[in-house]
């Protein structure tokens, strides 16, 4: 009963706070739905737009009495509203189509004679001119809020048994003045920054003054995270970046093809002309938006606008997308950027009352500078700069420095947190979730884990189980140490790894690492190698896999490591390893030749110094171990290694050159482009155990840099050269088939190619019995693949361009994935 009284008690609250609310659907004479119709309060520009289904929503703290719903070629019609809230209205217009070419496009506009379309073409020429883009420097504050909401809260959700003891969050919920649905705040964030620029070279720097939160410890990074979810973007570019999809801009030059758009309006506003301008998509299930902005009739600089991503776009996980940003007039000539807001709906799936969370993200910028040159070292990053202060700026700065202030629902965010925090429900709760997420389980200052690796299977070793662990004092520790045990329930071993790792150095991120593992690895997963300790091998722990794994072998490997960051994402490592290797199985051998004698265990020392460059790549944390927010960076890495014979009874004297280069390429509407190139040489002679081994992938599933319809050791190299291409269209092609479009596929198509040979010296030496192949003819193979079945499935088919007549040559196979992506 109490729970029934608080929820009345919490809609009479909403019904106070907005004076009126009106939801509803829009049909025609004809019982169809009208998609991207007009609703307005009368007298007021305080307008909507429907979605594709017709549906709407709009509020107003004011009172109105009347609303006007509008759309081309359509008499305008008028709704009295009787009451302050009127929910599930159903809006019919008056009177019969009135434009016979909108009968004949079906609602298209034209291309021809179209007044809103001479506007768009004045706002392309007038972009590089307009905002901040007028000035060789400028600086500014910025205040960004970003705020995460349960929402679709009712009753039966406050009932669920899950929330007992817990009832008293509920009083902080609210109404979506852009959805009209309720929602329950969870956590909210807020930073203050000093934003510098440069046009002249096309520099830009951010400084983090104060940063506040209302769930994660300090520093904790959720910023970063943030600020990937939300990346910034202009209006004025041809796409928008959002959720790892490129969408078209309203205002692109390629705009006319993609979106309808109509000359809605004129008036003043903030005393200058300017015309409205509706615009909505052509078709459905594309990555655009619909919604109207209004534009000035001199400068055709954008005053305001609003953007609803279309809800047929081909994007999981975010039911709605709704942006809008308003400009400031600074003088005759200059619009400025004032306020920036956007809310995504993310949700499980797009059905009307699905529930999910909103994220919205409110920034406003201040107190512009300009012109004011800066010295070009100004811009350099900071490697690892962290400022405890700036994480613990009293409530006092905040009311001070704050340009927006918090609702009355955003101030009990805080307060409802910090008394959850205290409540065993929740954090047991919190705990779960943070297990899932992270893959560890932490005991005081230990993390038992990663709990996804515990099983694997191989032919060597059978089932095999791995334990393992890490020290863990917080999210930026100075130093860890990480290690594992595991055992193989058919050879009946022990296995294990240990590693640790130290920062000697915050500000050039100096970090000195040793460890040693002895294992079962798969050789040959990888053209660049690595001496990472616990590195693991996908073939010594895959669970499903075909053909002969039995290829494996024994490594006891130490490793010593020094690298330094002296400029942000520039890495220089410099180590040493020592490893032995055996075969771990009878039925294959590593063996070499000297002279008469015949070796098959192999002792190598190995003195290694590389280059890591990864620009604009982003991670969270300034500790030992950092974590990437994501991987849409390039990557270009250099590695020199020297064998040393007689260093720790090594057995051989080698150099060994490497190249990698990995580069996203966005491809505006027609997706991305992930290209990856690597090369690479051996001078001098080794024997099996240390070739470059092409790798193979005997799994069911899609591996990022191996070759699909390759055998382990189907080809081994001294010297070789691949080139990886894979296109994803994020659905492109798919959006214009009939049904088809319906089921949100995406398209992707590859081709991998290796070239590579091996020296006389090393054939020579070889007595392992595996009679070296090297790709001299150029291997190729190629794949197409659909992705986004059911949302996180991906089936890739992938065909052998050469090398047919080879005894257990592949020609076709069929590959798997799993994965969650927007």
């Amino acid at each position: 009963m109490k729970k029934i009284i608080l929820f009345f008690f919490i809609i009479l609250v909403n019904v106070a706070y907005s004076q009126t609310k009106v939801s509803g659907v829009v049909y025609d004479d004809t019982k169809q739905t009208v998609p991207y119709a007009n609703i307005c309060f009368k007298g007021t520009r305080e307008c909507v737009t429907s979605d594709e289904n017709g549906r709407f929503y709009i509020q107003s703290e004011n009172n109105h009495t009347v609303l006007v719903i509008s759309y081309v070629g359509y008499t305008t019609t008028e709704i009295k509203l009787n009451k302050a809230v009127s929910y599930d209205l159903k809006v019919v217009f008056g009177g019969n189509n009135i434009l016979d070419e909108v009968k004949v496009y079906g609602g298209k506009t034209s291309k021809k004679n179209n007044p809103a379309l001479d506007i768009l073409r004045k706002i392309w020429e007038k972009k590089r001119s307009n905002g901040l883009y007028k000035f060789n420097q400028y600086a500014m504050k910025k205040y960004e809020k970003v705020e995460f909401d349960m929402n679709s809260i009712d009753s039966a959700f406050m009932k669920n048994r899950v929330f007992k003891g817990l009832e008293f969050i509920f009083k902080q919920v609210d109404t979506s003045k852009i959805t009209g649905k309720t929602y329950l705040p969870i956590f909210i964030n807020e930073s203050l920054y000093d934003v510098y620029g440069d046009n002249t070279n096309g520099k830009k720097k951010e400084v983090l003054n104060a940063n506040k939160n209302s769930g994660l410890g300090e520093g904790a990074g959720v910023e970063t995270f943030i600020k990937d979810l939300y990346s910034d973007y202009d209006i004025y570019n041809n796409y928008l970046n959002f959720f790892d999809k490129n969408f078209v801009s309203p205002l692109s030059k390629t705009g006319i093809n993609t979106y309808n758009y109509v000359l809605a309006d004129s008036t003043y506003i903030d005393n200058k002309w300017c015309y409205n301008i509706v615009y909505y998509p052509r078709r459905k299930n594309e990555l655009t938006f619909k919604g109207d902005f209004w534009v000035n009739d001199t400068t055709f600089a954008i005053k305001k606008i609003n953007m609803a991503a279309s809800k047929s776009a081909n994007i999981n996980w975010v039911k709605d997308i709704y942006i809008e940003q308003e400009f400031d007039v600074l003088n005759d000539s200059v619009f400025l950027l004032k306020r920036d807001y956007m809310m995504s709906d993310f949700a499980l799936n797009k059905k009307e009352k699905s529930k999910g969370v909103y994220g919205k993200r409110t920034t406003i910028y201040s107190d512009h500078k300009f012109n004011e040159v800066k010295p070009e070292k100004f811009y350099k990053e900071s490697v690892n700069e962290f400022d405890a202060s700036v994480y613990k700026r009293d409530e006092a700065f905040w009311e001070e420095n704050r340009m927006e202030n918090l609702s009355k629902d955003e101030l009990g965010v805080y307060k409802m947190l910090d008394t959850l925090k205290t409540v065993g429900k929740f954090k047991r709760l919190y705990n779960l979730t943070t297990i899932l997420a992270s893959g560890y389980i932490q005991k005081g200052h230990i993390d038992f884990g990663p709990i996804y690796s515990i099983f694997g299977n191989n032919d060597v070793e059978g089932q095999r189980i791995r334990l393992g662990g890490r020290t863990y004092f917080s999210a930026n520790d100075k130093w860890r140490i990480e290690g594992y045990t595991a055992y193989g329930f058919k050879d009946n071993k022990f296995k294990y790894g240990l590693s640790g790792k130290w920062m000697i150095d915050k500000k050039n991120r100096i970090i000195l690492s040793a460890g040693n593992r002895r294992d079962v690895e798969q050789i040959g997963v990888s053209l660049t190698a690595s001496n990472d300790v616990l590195g693991r091998s996908f073939a010594s722990s895959s669970v499903f896999a075909s053909g002969d794994n039995s290829k494996l072998t024994n490594v006891n490997l130490s490793a010593f490591s020094a690298e330094i960051e002296p400029v942000k994402s520039l890495v220089f490592k410099t180590g040493l390893s020592i490893r032995t290797l055996e075969s771990a199985s009878p039925t294959f051998s590593l063996d070499y030749k000297i002279g008469s004698n015949v070796f098959s265990k192999i002792n190598q020392s190995e003195l290694s110094f590389g280059v890591d460059y990864t620009p604009k790549k982003k991670t969270v944390g300034y500790g030992v171990e950092r974590l990437e927010v994501d991987n849409n960076y390039s990557r270009i890495f250099v590695n020199y290694s020297q064998g040393v014979k007689g260093l720790f009874n090594s057995d051989f004297d080698y150099s060994k050159l490497q190249l990698y280069y990995r580069q996203p390429i966005y491809m505006g509407g027609m997706g991305r482009l992930f290209a990856t190139f690597e090369t690479g040489k051996i001078f001098g002679t080794v024997p099996l155990g240390l070739m470059a081994v092409v790798p193979g992938n005997q799994s069911y599933f899609v591996i990022d840099n191996t070759y699909n319809l390759m055998n382990y050791y189907e080809f081994v190299t001294d010297q070789y050269t691949s080139l990886h291409l894979e296109q994803h269209f994020n659905g492109r092609i798919f959006s214009r088939i009939p049904y088809v479009k319906k089921l949100n596929w995406r398209e992707i198509v590859g081709v991998k190619a290796v070239y590579g040979s091996v020296s006389d010296e090393n054939k020579a030496i070889n007595a392992s019995g595996l009679n070296y192949l090297a790709p001299t003819k150029g291997y190729i193979e190629y794949h197409a693949g659909i992705a986004n079945i059911f949302k996180v499935f991906r089936i890739d088919f992938a065909w052998r361009g050469n090398y047919l007549e080879l005894p257990d040559a592949k020609k076709f196979t069929v590959k798997g994935g799993f994965g969650f992506y927007f």
